[in-house]
């Protein structure tokens, strides 16, 4: 890794959501000299070309061996079975990471690439309910917290080079271990998908028996269930990935529920008082 970023090609393979907003900010702030896309997608293919976001396309994961840099970005599940692949592909000294939302299993997955590769796992916290291509913003990543989770074997010189990746897109990198990672994501992001999830069956319950349910859902249901409509696909993964800790997040969280439904239950006012002003609170003090 002793060329420039600027100097180097990277190759992105997965040109959904996360990956087409990279290409797309590496291509606004020429990050690179030749950046290549690897997708299935022949349309996908096709319009990142004709708008010159990527100098080279292909279905073929083989491409990846042009590459100093390579970057996972489909679902966690996917890079795990992809690494061998690229283990035997990639060509020695170049790094590879990932753009997965869980980082135990990736991590170990890495660890097992060849000693002649670098590799470090990554997250974006950031992202949205909608999925694919044409969703993708260059400004994706700005402002966004960046995890990088290095592996035992990650050198100073991988590190270094992911952070100025991470920034070069607008991002702040933030290092942590994996089992950290996956233990705080459980609650701040995949519980709030499952939330959703489980409001959205119990309104179906209810629009079961009377269908106006959904004439009267407005901003507050639409807010609060809206992770819901994302790729089942890719939280498919999460969930199974990361199903110890979003199973005890769930736990947490029931036992939280079922204060509020007794408190409500017993109208027991100074319960329900202080349990929605802590919540309140809190919420006023991170989100002003």
């Amino acid at each position: 890794m002793t060329l420039p970023l600027h100097e180097t090609t990277i190759a992105i393979v997965g040109i959904g959501l996360m990956g087409g907003s990279l290409a797309l900010a590496l291509r606004e702030q020429r990050a690179c000299r030749r950046l290549i896309a690897i997708t299935s997608n022949p349309v996908t293919r096709e319009q990142l070309l004709a708008r010159h976001i990527a100098d080279e396309t292909s279905a073929d994961l083989q491409r990846i061996a042009a590459a100093d840099v390579i970057v996972l970005a489909t679902p966690v599940r996917a890079i795990i079975e992809l690494l061998p692949r690229v283990g035997a592909l990639a060509r020695a000294n170049s790094l590879v990471l990932d753009l997965g939302s869980t980082k135990r299993e990736v991590v170990r997955a890495m660890e097992q690439l060849p000693a002649h590769l670098h590799a470090i796992g990554a997250h974006p916290m950031c992202g949205k309910d909608a999925s694919g291509f044409a969703t993708a913003e260059a400004n994706l990543y700005r402002d966004a917290v960046f995890v990088l989770t290095p592996l035992a074997r990650t050198t100073p010189e991988a590190l270094a080079r992911a952070q100025e990746l991470v920034r070069i897109v607008g991002a702040r990198p933030l290092i942590l271990d994996a089992e950290r990672h996956d233990r705080l994501v459980a609650a701040i992001s995949h519980l709030p998908f499952a939330v959703a999830t489980t409001l959205m069956h119990t309104a179906l319950e209810l629009a079961n028996t009377d269908e106006t349910t959904w004439t009267l859902a407005a901003g507050g249901f639409r807010d609060t269930s809206r992770l819901a409509a994302s790729d089942v696909t890719m939280w498919r993964d999460i969930l199974l990935t990361n199903h110890d800790n979003v199973a005890n997040a769930l736990r947490v969280y029931a036992r939280h529920l079922d204060t509020l439904a007794q408190a409500i239950a017993a109208r027991d006012e100074t319960t329900l008082t202080t349990f929605l002003e802590r919540a309140a609170t809190k919420r006023r003090t991170l989100f002003r």
